[in-house]
């Protein structure tokens, strides 16, 4: 059985930053695991874990070479093998949308035929969240999105999942496989990373791989949408600063609530 967990790697901003362009200067960037995407990869670490057969768990995604000091964190964590999509074609993309992304890891479950794949259910970045769910509709699989909870065995034909509806509601369905499901934070308790496992990540393989290793070519990743602004928005909160003594500040904490009619005289 094959487990195909898609991962990103996403940038972490310092809260004082600057805009250079269409980007966050990289100075105020910090790079690490998609956090969706490490439950995922502790869902499928977990099941290949519990397994009476070989389940292989493979990590794709789509970025520089950079990325791979953060998809060695799954690796670590347990995935047995990653793949990483880049090329000139992608980089130039001022924004990679679902669609772009869709396109290439179609390609990636046809030349891997997983049994299941698992997404994150959105990216910190992007926030897209339509990944997983466009995926199985363009690669024909089953899907679930929003899954909270997984009851899936190896080998089983069937996986009992939970997952959230909106108003609080949740649902309980079985989905047949090959299946995509798209994980929530919460459904598990992702583990960190060992010594002994990132020790033993950096010999585990990341296969390079471009669009025309795929199939693809670059209008596969012309995407729909473009970047074509970045700002910082203003702020619409009307904060008050007190400063000085305790006694000073209280007073005149006093005085605004009294004004604002929070408080009486």
């Amino acid at each position: 059985m094959k487990i195909l967990v898609t991962v990103k790697e996403v940038a972490a901003v310092e809260d004082d930053f600057e805009i250079d362009g269409l980007a966050i200067d990289e100075r105020y960037l910090e790079y690490d695991l998609n956090e969706w995407d490490d439950y995922a990869v502790e869902a499928a670490v977990q099941i290949a874990e519990a397994a009476d057969e070989d389940v292989e768990v493979v990590a794709a995604t789509i970025g520089p070479e950079r990325s791979e000091e953060t998809i060695r964190m799954a690796l670590a964590k347990g995935a047995d093998r990653a793949v990483r999509v880049w090329d000139d074609a992608i980089a130039e993309q001022s924004l990679l949308d679902v669609d772009a992304k869709v396109s290439v890891f179609e390609q990636v479950v046809a030349e891997e035929d997983p049994d299941l794949v698992l997404t994150g259910v959105q990216a910190a970045d992007d926030a897209f969240g339509a990944t997983g769910v466009a995926l199985a509709n363009r690669v024909g699989y089953q899907w679930a999105a929003v899954v909270n909870d997984l009851d899936y065995a190896a080998g089983d034909e069937t996986a009992t999942v939970r997952r959230e509806l909106e108003g609080g509601v949740e649902e309980i369905t079985e989905i047949d496989l090959p299946a995509v499901l798209s994980i929530q934070t919460g459904i598990n308790e992702p583990r960190y990373a060992s010594l002994r496992g990132i020790r033993q990540a950096q010999q585990k393989e990341i296969a390079p791989r471009d669009l025309s290793d795929l199939g693809l070519d670059a209008e596969s990743v012309d995407g729909a949408l473009e970047l074509v602004d970045m700002y910082e928005p203003e702020s619409e909160s009307d904060a008050t600063l007190f400063e000085g003594s305790a006694e000073d500040t209280a007073a005149e904490l006093a005085s605004v609530l009294r004004d604002k009619g929070v408080v009486g005289e």
